[in-house]
């Protein structure tokens, strides 16, 4: 399990934007306020969570999502952070995406350019889950329609469902990366 970040945000571009609290880059080692990245840092993606299993979960955790325009994830997350006292307990890129994610709460905020995010507007919600599989046969057996089958994402792996009621819903379960974050 990694270490919550003892610093201020990194000056190194994410997803084109300032955004994110000090992160683990691939070496696994807690960085502080940067103004030159890593050129093989900054083309890994960054990632910190409190928790990387979400298997011990007794129940699944359910985010809204919140879209950002690039440069405004840090202010949204004190936002939301001050709104429900709690701290972020998640923060990472997706550069496959062009964005960058930080959980507080309840909330999943989603920060990339317009055109980047519109393909994640449709998406209701993500739900984390203890594991996926049960999950997919549930659905399939409900006749959902997975529009996005199980695929790897940096924090372990996902699939999206279209409810039978037409809700969109993203399911995506944590596991340690090779790196242990």
């Amino acid at each position: 399990m990694t270490t919550e970040p003892t610093t201020g945000p990194t000056t190194g571009p994410t997803t084109g934007s300032a955004a994110g609290p000090a992160a683990e880059q691939t070496t696994g080692q807690t960085t502080g306020p940067t103004t030159e990245p890593d050129p093989a840092a900054a083309a890994a993606d960054i990632m910190w969570r409190r928790s990387n299993d979400s298997s011990t979960l007794a129940t699944p955790r359910a985010f809204l999502r919140v879209f950002v325009e690039p440069g405004d994830l840090e202010r949204a997350t004190t936002f939301y952070e001050e709104l429900q006292g709690v701290e972020r307990d998640m923060w990472f890129t997706f550069r496959e995406f062009g964005i960058a994610l930080s959980a507080v709460g309840g909330f999943l905020l989603i920060e990339g350019e317009a055109e980047t995010v519109e393909r994640f507007r449709s998406t209701t919600g993500t739900l984390l889950v203890p594991e996926l599989a049960p999950y997919l046969e549930r659905l399939t057996a409900a006749g959902a329609e997975i529009t996005e089958p199980p695929r790897r994402v940096p924090t372990g792996a996902g699939l999206t469902a279209r409810h039978p009621d037409g809700t969109i819903v993203e399911y995506v379960e944590h596991r340690p990366t090779p790196e242990g974050r």
